[in-house]
């Protein structure tokens, strides 16, 4: 029978084979060709469009997008048609697809120094495209996948294929050490070959790094878990002790000839006045209030609540995420009353305890599924817009105990008056020069930003965690 299942799984790896990787040029297993590759790219970018919002400034896109293409047509598959693409995201962030469609999140720009450091940033996503390894990636899983329905038809044992989708996830969730390594040292091979200093490459591992370690440090003064490793989040040790991540770069140190750019002035007036943290486009929160200036609207969140302001829904959750409440925008068509709208969102299912809601000169209506899992949900009118409401617990929670904070939360949305208006205005980031004796301590007493300023500050700059300007440095502050 083990006979049976090998003989099926080398059939199918025969059917895959094996393609000479451009960039590397050793053998990969790949279910995919490059044509495919590039549709599925075509088709994933139409999607993440969707899904994430392009930021508003085509200057910046424009320069982006130059920087991107100086790195790509120096890499090893320079004939792709690269795009670069800002999100208007505060994430730390940044990702390719298949066949050369790369984004960088505005938040992760944010926290960069120098074009230099752009370039490796965009130069680490190109290397994933040349070394196709998310097209590995895809051919692993799939793999697995079929292997298998394999094994199950070849056992009669149907459970065989969770044994190999479990297998087969461990194998490729997420690129992996060996990926981002090969990433990074192709990278950098391109920034040496375009006229940048390769060595941008460790100081973006080491911004990286530094929001690690920042965010571990905030978890840890606030009691909570240890938050996992995020973007590239895959050295333990400093990197310029970095064994293999040295060793990678080894070789585009040797291509370097002459001067190699860093344009670090130059990158930085770009960031004149880029948004930090959310974006008016996106909305803005402020503590436990969040604030959409475009849509005119205003909500409240429990103490201790988390938010996470997503393109298609805004979601608020307890510390331990038991119980959490969805906001999205609705489409009503027909001006259908608050109570109607609810019903047909929520397809037929029974509703009990239904209440009309009256505030702030908004219409709306909220009531309960019953239910194992019950959940509370509402609709308010404002203007031509409707906004849906549901709420859920999850574990040991019971919606009764959670209730009255979602109903808090429901009664809590309204217009925003004149002077919460300015409150939906983003915080943007402004420059200047260190004077001498200046301190980033001074700085952060004056500073907007939440929590601890002074290390905000200090992360901000690549100062982290205890670091001071010198006069005449360009420093990044927020207001």
């Amino acid at each position: 029978m083990i006979l049976r299942v090998l003989t099926l799984f080398v059939l199918l790896v025969q059917l895959a084979g094996c393609a000479v990787n451009p960039a590397t040029g050793r053998s990969n297993f790949v279910m995919m060709s490059e044509q495919q590759e590039l549709d599925l790219g075509r088709r994933y970018n139409q999607q993440i469009l969707k899904e994430n919002p392009r930021y508003a400034d085509e200057k910046l896109q424009a320069y982006v997008q130059q920087v991107g293409e100086r790195v790509a047509k120096n890499s090893h598959r320079n004939q792709l048609n690269y795009q670069f693409t800002v999100v208007d995201s505060p994430d730390i962030n940044a990702f390719a697809l298949p066949g050369g469609y790369i984004y960088i999140h505005r938040g992760l720009l944010a926290y960069l120094s120098s074009e230099a450091e752009l370039a490796a940033v965009l130069g680490h996503e190109v290397g994933h495209v040349t070394a196709r390894h998310s097209v590995q990636q895809q051919s692993q899983s799939t793999a697995w996948g079929l292997l298998g329905q394999a094994v199950a038809i070849g056992t009669g044992v149907g459970a065989a294929a969770d044994v190999t989708s479990v297998l087969g996830s461990t194998v490729v969730r997420g690129y992996g050490r060996d990926m981002e390594l090969e990433a990074d040292g192709l990278g950098a091979e391109y920034l040496a070959r375009s006229g940048y200093d390769p060595q941008a490459m460790i100081e973006v591992v080491k911004v990286l790094k530094n929001q690690e370690d920042f965010a571990r440090d905030q978890a840890a003064a606030r009691g909570e878990a240890q938050p996992a490793g995020g973007y590239h989040g895959l050295f333990d040790t400093h990197p310029d002790n970095d064994r293999r991540l040295q060793q990678v770069l080894g070789p585009a140190r040797a291509l370097v000839t002459g001067q190699q750019e860093v344009n670090r002035e130059a990158f930085l007036k770009r960031l004149e006045g880029l948004p930090f943290g959310d974006s008016a486009e996106t909305g803005v929160r402020r503590g436990q209030r969040f604030y959409h200036a475009d849509l005119n609207f205003t909500l409240a969140f429990p103490q201790g609540w988390s938010l996470l302001n997503r393109p298609d829904a805004l979601i608020g959750h307890t510390a331990d995420q038991q119980a959490f409440i969805a906001m999205t925008l609705e489409d009503n068509p027909q001006n259908l009353p608050p109570a109607e709208l609810l019903r047909q969102r929520v397809g037929g299912k029974r509703l009990v305890a239904g209440v009309e809601l009256q505030q702030a000169g908004l219409q709306g209506y909220s009531a309960v599924i019953p239910g194992s899992a019950a959940k509370r949900v509402a609709v308010i009118q404002h203007g031509a817009r409707a906004y849906l409401f549901v709420a859920a617990v999850r574990g040991r929670a019971s919606l009764e105990s959670q209730d009255e904070q979602f109903l808090s939360v429901i009664k809590s949305f309204r217009p925003m008056t004149r002077a919460e208006k300015k409150e939906a205005q983003p915080l943007r980031l402004h420059l200047l020069k260190a004077k001498p004796g200046q301190t980033l301590e001074a700085l952060a007493k004056g500073s907007k930003l939440p929590g601890d300023a002074l290390k905000a500050l200090r992360l901000l700059n690549n100062l982290y965690p205890a670091g001071e300007p010198r006069a005449g440095d360009w420093l990044k502050v927020v207001r």
